[in-house]
């Protein structure tokens, strides 16, 4: 792993939690702020270099964390962006959903890591009530609130539901895995008329969940609580009691009894997490994304999906009225010269590209990419996390698994001997690309073949017949050469992948084989 070097953009409040953070991880390079005071102590304390703006931007800093005021954070994240960094800027995105998008727009143009700092999605805790979620413990989920109680830091800039909302909103749609139908939020201004002191938004979701988020600076005592509830079981994070403490399990129940709900209460269970803080998880995690070419678990469009809710809320406590959201939320990212058609089925996270069309009946998975000037459909299906680069059409027949890859300009084919003056739609034949496969650019794949799970076409290949798992093919028409690993990294002799060291072998059927390591503790 390469030493990431990372610039810190603001050495206030907050700000000074990230230097000193990067600091004892070792990628603190250089830190800078308007107030040059608070930069040149910064300086000192951590031996680094206070640097303007302009030298950030020339410098050859990986980085840059923005912890500047949120009327700052477009401008900056843009600059950022633009000079080749990799940015992690602190809730909100922007203040505008526009500026928002634009980040997420050029973040994927430059090919730069677009990170929001939503620390509670790094918090052991949280992730642990994630997994509780996800292995079943709470059924299915029914409600959710979430408390951000505290006496000050009052603001002038921003509201209650700017300054403390957005974590909330983030933990909120991360464990709904969905986006709110409607949002309705009401409050009040008691320390100054234009600002709110005090606010409780409801949210809706089309899958049942109701949520509500209640946040005030202006209150006796600080909380900071969330409450799961789900129809097998019951957790609440609660951030202000111990790390043996923070998260507590209700295994209750209700059961119908003479068609009457009774309540079984059940002994509650604290369960144990790994005592870390998750401001040093959230910055290892940027160093990570960039070092490693990750996803962030909060990226720009996470943020963008947060800002949308914040905005929502906003325009509710002025209107005093319901916002619905399902003409103006899309769980996935699509531009604005890209065409979607109605009924189509696309996943959240997934981003859509200049001039490329989406026709009816397709369905594509999450966190996906399709490049400019993509055709795809219609009945086509698309598996998660696949990238389909510039000019590349996928016909109907043709369904890729998670993960594939094609490369620009690659040629499917849904019938063998087509002619224009001959209806042929009866005759299309399937092509199934498995899990993990490459192709390469300018590769064709005559249609009715099947590419097996991690295989690797080469670039201008033309396939014509099946290919085996992890085979590496080139040619007109494509032979196979070799093997690649699951990682994509062409196998020699030893049949040992160099990148993740695993073992395979050529079993008798003639398909590679991985040898799986025999465990040493005696378990099966």
């Amino acid at each position: 792993m390469f030493n990431i070097k990372i610039s810190v953009i603001g050495c206030g409040c907050w700000g000074k939690n990230l230097v000193r953070n990067f600091s004892e991880l070792g990628a603190l390079h250089s830190v800078c702020d308007a107030n040059h005071e608070l930069a040149n102590v910064a300086s000192q304390v951590y031996g680094v270099p206070a640097l303007s703006l302009e030298q950030v931007m020339q410098s050859d800093v990986g980085g840059v964390v923005i912890a500047a005021p949120a009327a700052q954070h477009y401008d900056l994240a843009q600059k950022a962006l633009k000079a080749g960094k990799h940015v992690f800027v602190e809730k909100p995105l922007s203040l505008k959903i526009e500026d928002a998008k634009k980040l997420c727009d050029l973040a994927l143009q430059v090919d730069r890591k677009l990170m929001v700092g939503h620390l509670l999605q790094y918090h052991p805790a949280f992730l642990e009530l994630k997994q509780l979620i996800s292995k079943g413990n709470l059924g299915r989920l029914q409600y959710i609130y979430s408390n951000r109680l505290n006496l000050g830091k009052f603001r002038n800039e921003e509201n209650i539901l700017w300054s403390f909302a957005p974590h909330d909103i983030s933990m909120i749609l991360g464990l709904a895995a969905d986006l709110p139908e409607t949002v309705y939020a009401t409050g009040a201004c008691h320390l100054n008329p234009r600002i709110h002191d005090v606010t409780t938004t409801h949210m809706s979701f089309k899958n049942g969940i109701q949520a509500h988020i209640f946040v005030s600076w202006l209150h006796p005592f600080k909380e900071q609580k969330l409450v799961v509830v789900g129809d097998r079981g019951m957790a609440v994070f609660d951030d202000g009691l111990p790390w043996g403490e923070k998260l507590k399990l209700y295994p209750h129940q209700v059961n119908w009894v003479n068609g009457l709900p009774e309540a079984t209460k059940a002994d509650l269970i604290n369960v144990p997490i790994e005592v870390s803080e998750p401001l040093k998880l959230e910055c290892q995690h940027f160093i990570d994304c960039i070092s490693k070419d990750q996803k962030p678990r909060t990226d720009g469009f996470e943020g963008l999906q947060v800002l949308q809710v914040l905005d929502a809320a906003q325009r509710s406590l002025y209107s005093k009225t319901i916002i619905s959201l399902n003409d103006e939320i899309l769980p996935y990212f699509s531009h604005e010269t890209a065409l979607v058609d109605s009924g189509c089925e696309i996943g959240r996270g997934t981003k859509i590209w200049h001039f490329s069309h989406i026709i009816s009946g397709t369905k594509i998975g999450e966190d996906c990419v399709i490049g400019q000037n993509v055709m795809i459909g219609p009945d086509v299906v698309v598996g998660n996390r696949c990238k389909i680069q510039n000019n590349v059409s996928l016909y109907k027949g043709v369904i890729l698994d998670d993960g594939v890859f094609c490369g620009p300009s690659c040629v499917f084919t849904n019938v063998h001997n087509p002619r224009a003056e001959i209806e042929r739609k009866n005759e299309y034949r399937p092509t199934l690309v498995g899990r993990g496969v490459t192709i390469g650019a300018n590769a064709t794949i005559i249609c009715g073949n099947n590419l097996g799970a991690y295989s690797l076409i080469g670039a201008g290949a033309v396939v014509t017949k099946n290919v085996m798992p992890h085979a590496v093919m080139v040619g007109n028409p494509a032979r196979q050469i070799g093997w690649v690993s699951h990682a994509g990294e062409k196998l020699g002799d030893d049949l040992t992948c160099p990148r993740e060291g695993r073992r395979y072998h050529v079993a008798s059927d003639g398909c590679l084989e991985e040898i799986k390591r025999k465990r040493t503790d005696g378990a099966a």
